[in-house]
Parts: C-alpha cells; sequence; structure tokens
C-alpha cells in the first residue's frame, strides 16, 4: 500500500515511446489480439524521447476539455462497485456512475452511451497492464464508425450535432499510485503533422482506428501525482467540434501514454487502473 511511503511528485523528465515509422514505407497497423499467421502485432515501432512532464498537482482547475482535451474531477464519492473485478457487475454498478458524471461535467451533453471498458493491472500475469506508447484511442474516422457501430437508427441524426469520444479514468489502488501514472499532452499543442492513423485490427474482424503520435516541439506535457480512488481524468479522445473552423475547440484529442516516473521507489506498488469509454452527444 502507498500510504507510509513518499509519493513520486514535481515537474520530471521521462522517457516516452513516440512513434516511429514502418522501414518498408507501409501504412501503420496494430492487432489487438494474436495476430494471424505470418503478420507482426504491429509493424512499427517506437522511440524513446526524454520529455519534460508537469506536474498539474495544485493546478488541477487550470485545464478544459475545449483547450487541452482533458480535465480532472476531485472528489468523487465512492463507488457502489466495490472490486472491479466481474464485467457485468462494473456495468451494473460503475457504469450509471460514469455516465452521470459525464452529463455533469461536459456543459450541453444531453446523451451519452458507454461502449466498453478496460481494467489495466501492472503485474505479470495480468490481462492488460499500462500502455507505455504515446497514443490516442481513436481518430475522426473511427469515431464515426463507432456512433454508426452503436447508435443503430439514431446514429445519422447524432453525426449531424455534436459527437466525442471521451474515456473516464480512475485509479483503483488503495492508496495514491505510486508508478505508472498517466501523462497527457494538451490538445493546444499537439500538431496535426504529430498525429498517425493507425488501423486497429480486432479478431472479430472489425477494423478502427487509433493515432500514433510523433514526438513535436510544441508539445506540453502534464500528468497528475499520487492520484487516488476519489479522482478522475476525463480524456477526450475527439470533439467534432474541432474539425470547425472558428469553434473554440482546440483540437479535441488528447495523446496520452504511461509512463516510468523516475522518482517510483524500488518496489512501488502496481498502478491499477478502470477507463471507460464513451460516446458523448451534444449541444
Amino acid at each position: 500500500m502507498a500510504i507510509g511511503h513518499a509519493i513520486p511528485r514535481g515537474t520530471v523528465t521521462a522517457q516516452l515511446n513516440f512513434y516511429q515509422h514502418p522501414a518498408d514505407g507501409s501504412a501503420p497497423f496494430n492487432h489487438v489480439d494474436t495476430p494471424p499467421a505470418g503478420l507482426p502485432q504491429r509493424n512499427y515501432s517506437d522511440v524513446a524521447e526524454p520529455t519534460v512532464i508537469e506536474d498539474a498537482r495544485g493546478r488541477e482547475g487550470d485545464f478544459t476539455l475545449d483547450r487541452d482535451a482533458f480535465v480532472f474531477v476531485r472528489n468523487v464519492a465512492p463507488s457502489a462497485e466495490r472490486d472491479f473485478a466481474d464485467d457485468d457487475s462494473i456495468k451494473a454498478n460503475y457504469y450509471p456512475e460514469v455516465e452521470q458524471l459525464l452529463l455533469d461535467q461536459i456543459p450541453g451533453s444531453n446523451r451519452v452511451f458507454l461502449f466498453d471498458h478496460t481494467i489495466r493491472r501492472a503485474q505479470p500475469n495480468a490481462h492488460r497492464g499500462p500502455v507505455n506508447r504515446v497514443h490516442i484511442d481513436q481518430t475522426a474516422e473511427s469515431a464515426i464508425m463507432r456512433v454508426r457501430r452503436h447508435m443503430g437508427e439514431d446514429a445519422e441524426k447524432l453525426l449531424q450535432g455534436r459527437y466525442r469520444i471521451v474515456n473516464v479514468w480512475r485509479p483503483l489502488n488503495k492508496g495514491p499510485v505510486e508508478s505508472f501514472p498517466l501523462a497527457f499532452a494538451s490538445s493546444k499543442t499537439l500538431l496535426d503533422e504529430d498525429v498517425i492513423p493507425v488501423q486497429h485490427r480486432y479478431a472479430n474482424g472489425y477494423n478502427g482506428y487509433t493515432a500514433a503520435i510523433k514526438k513535436g516541439d510544441a508539445q506540453k506535457w502534464y500528468y497528475l501525482s499520487g492520484m487516488t480512488g476519489d479522482e478522475r481524468i476525463l480524456i477526450e479522445c475527439f470533439d467534432s467540434e474541432a474539425l470547425k473552423e472558428g469553434s473554440g475547440v482546440e483540437g479535441g484529442r488528447v495523446a496520452h501514454t504511461a509512463f516510468e516516473h523516475p522518482g517510483t521507489r524500488e518496489g512501488a506498488e502496481g498502478r491499477e487502473s478502470i477507463e471507460v469509454r464513451a460516446l458523448v452527444f451534444g449541444p
């Protein structure tokens, strides 16, 4: 348990893993599950770059979805979901809380659809661990695909209005997060040329898109040290208003990654977390 140990805090320089194009010049892809015979898990690689990451602790209210594509929510009431071990229980107990949180925190939102979640544990036998690669979960194309996939006969009408994909991220550790915190780049500082669409291939035949990220000089990176279970990060992966000139939305997409904090003590508790992914509509 983290209580009684020094929590790694403060602005740091850490290695972040950025995109490196396939050597043969082909379009990048990634297999979510075991790839078909003869194909690699992914056909592109990473390059580690030293990156300054500012600690947002103490200035949590300085960030907005329209400018930075992430915000922090504090003092969230304890969840009705206690164990976060059973998918059906999570959907029954935690999903309604996430839906209400999004409606409360995103002005003008009027409809939310939660389409999946991922639990990550920094343990050797964990099904999913922290992702130490800079990425964005969705692209403009995959956001449209998600709306059409999940919203049925309402999809085309909903696509005429404002639609977003927002992840709600929270730690599951009993104490403050000690290892593998989440870093995110302000959307305002992420240039179009930094963002590389990657085909995301599923075993069931569904192909979506994520985005890999090249290191850019303009990027400004942040993390929130020592996150606790009553805090949330809203991570905006896509906002349709960002495609409209003069909308005031600066990018509408946040690059993010787990990272190894240089101040993490030896033997620190592994980070555990859940992210729930949502389509958010309106105004």
